[in-house]
């Protein structure tokens, strides 16, 4: 995890992927000496767990890494109805996240999954392992990042840069 204190162009961006059994999470540092990978991993729940108890741990987990972390720059995956029926569920999951961030004065930037794609591969139908092989070349990385959640948020801090390089520094802005 970073401990250094950042330099004025360095910014700490990260991605997050929505789900309310697995939300992966990603930050990457962007900076004068390129990108770098911070932190991945993923926040799970026990599906044995209530439904409220669920969205606390959500809650709670995304509070201490964003403590942690304190990211400039956040990137969200926008929902689109699954084929798998967990829709709802995912949905609830973002609103804690909304709340959480909210909660960080970060305001996110959200991407479809095609346009994601299409950012790191330039193809937005590119299956999970273009996606994948990208981050890692981007990042660097000596093997594809696991889990699959955590290599979806690292690649929405990617896609998070990628917006940022074409649209400015005000492509996002924390709520004021």
């Amino acid at each position: 995890m970073h401990q250094q204190p950042l330099a004025a162009a360095d910014q700490l961006i990260l991605g997050l992927d929505p789900g309310l059994g697995t939300m992966g999470f990603g930050c990457i540092l962007a900076g004068s000496t390129g990108l770098k990978p911070v932190d991945y991993g993923v926040i799970s729940t026990s599906s044995q767990q209530s439904m409220p108890e669920r969205l606390q741990t959500l809650h709670d987990d995304l509070d201490q890494l964003l403590r942690q972390l304190r990211p400039q720059q956040v990137g969200l995956e926008k929902l689109f109805f699954y084929k798998m029926g967990n829709t709802i569920a995912v949905a609830q999951a973002r609103g804690v996240i909304l709340l959480v961030l909210a909660q960080h004065q970060l305001l996110p930037i959200e991407f479809t999954p095609a346009q994601v794609k299409q950012s790191l591969t330039g193809y937005g139908r590119a299956d999970k392992h273009a996606v994948q092989t990208a981050v890692a070349r981007e990042l660097n990385l000596p093997s594809l990042p696991r889990p699959d959640d955590a290599a979806d948020a690292l690649a929405i801090a990617l896609t998070v840069w990628h917006h940022r390089a074409t649209h400015g520094p005000e492509g996002h802005r924390p709520i004021s």
